[in-house]
Order: structure tokens, then sequence, then C-alpha cells
């Protein structure tokens, strides 16, 4: 049976081990996210944790003070993991938002460690979306870097020991924030980013005035300006 590509970020980091094994003796293995088998996830963990560092040094450069909170989007989980690494000590709250996509349907979503149990993908024991076998399931998410079926493995440790929340935004809900974060602020977020954006939209109302929150924008938009305002123009 032939594999089936359906140019998510599983197929992605499928071709990227495929082509490292092939020639792993000239290859050096290189993707974006905090998956797959050691020492990987930690090798793109220090290498993202710059954001955290930086983030951590201005905060304390402009008002003299840690954030209340930090929020990312999680898909396989690089550009949260670099923001909540150089925090991990502090008494500040972390939050990891999930694609809720269309649905709680299986193959509607991408929230895996909202509804994943713990299985085995890409060489990592973690959380994921599978099926009675532990094959994974298909995934969906509006935002391409974010339909994994996995997620990287210190993420789900970090669920595990209740250091790091983890929740879900829909599809229409990062739409939403994508949108009111460009017309408001000016900045386009990528929409893997404007989940991030909504979780913010949904915790700042519950907090008094004098709490930080701290987003992490993993990426520029500009690549998703048409297919948004197809979206946007066909509801």
């Amino acid at each position: 049976m032939g594999t089936i590509c359906r140019k998510s970020l599983k197929d992605a980091v499928d071709s990227a081990f495929g082509a490292y094994l092939k020639d792993y003796k000239n290859i050096f293995f290189g993707i974006g996210s905090v998956v797959g088998p050691h020492p990987f996830p930690e090798m793109v963990q220090d290498f993202q944790s710059v954001v955290g560092r930086e983030a951590r040094k201005q905060i304390l450069e402009e008002a003299d003070i840690l954030p209340d909170y930090l929020l990312a989007c999680v898909g396989g989980g690089s550009n949260a993991i670099g923001l909540f690494k150089a925090f991990m000590n502090d008494d500040v709250s972390m939050v990891g938002v999930e694609p809720g996509g269309r649905s709680f349907k299986p193959g509607d979503h991408a929230a895996t460690l909202t509804l994943g149990t713990p299985g085995k993908i890409h060489g990592m024991f973690t959380y994921l979306l599978q099926d009675s076998q532990g094959e994974p399931l298909p995934v969906h998410s509006i935002a391409s870097g974010l339909d994994y079926p996995g997620v990287g493995p210190v993420h789900s440790y970090l669920k595990d020991v209740s250091r790091v929340d983890y929740v879900t935004i829909n599809d229409k809900e990062a739409l939403s924030a994508f949108h009111l974060l460009s017309k408001t602020e000016g900045i386009i977020p990528a929409l893997e980013s404007a989940h991030a954006i909504a979780q913010a939209i949904k915790l700042a109302p519950s907090l008094d005035s004098n709490k930080i929150i701290i987003v992490n924008l993993s990426g520029r938009g500009d690549k998703d300006v048409d297919f948004v305002m197809d979206k946007l123009n066909s509801n």
C-alpha cells in the first residue's frame, strides 16, 4: 500500500526522516520542530530557546517584572518550548494553544495533548491522536504548521507534571484573531500564531489590568493572507 500524502506537518516529518535515513552519513537531519528521537527534540529546543531568553531579558528591561502568562501555539511545539524554557523556574503561568480545528471529531482537529493518548510516532513516545491499532489519525488545522497528530515529548512531560496548561482554539477563533491583530496593530500574524492571539483575547478580560501576557508570534502572516481572504470572503 502506498503512503497517502496530505501535505501535513506529519508528511513533512516523514519526508525529512526518509531523506535522512537514506544517507545518514552525509546528511545532518534538520527539522524545525521538537519531534523525533533523541537528540533532535533537545537540539531544536536549544536552538529555539533564544526566543525565551530574549523575551525574558526584554520584559525585565521594559516592565522590571516577569510576565504573569506566556502563550504560544503548539503543533509539534518548537516555538512554544523555545519561549517557555527560559521561564521554567519562574512563577509564570504557561499556556500552550492547540488547534481545535472544525470540531472535536476525529480528523477535524489536531488537539493532541487535549484528546490524544500515549503512543509512538517518529521514534518518540508521546501523546498521539491514534486509532485502535496505534496508527496516527488524520488531523486538520486551518494553520498548516499545526496539523500534526503527535507533539514533542517535552510537551507531554510538561502536561503530565502540570507545569503547562494546554487549551484549544478552533479555526473560526484563529481567523478572527488573525483579522483583529492585523486591523488594530498592523501586525499580520501567521495563522499558527493567531491561535495564541485568540487565547489571549479570551484570557485578558478575566485578568486585572496590571497583569502581563507575552504572546509568541512564531511567524509572519504574509504567506497566509490570500488564503485568509478567501476564507473570510466565503463566510
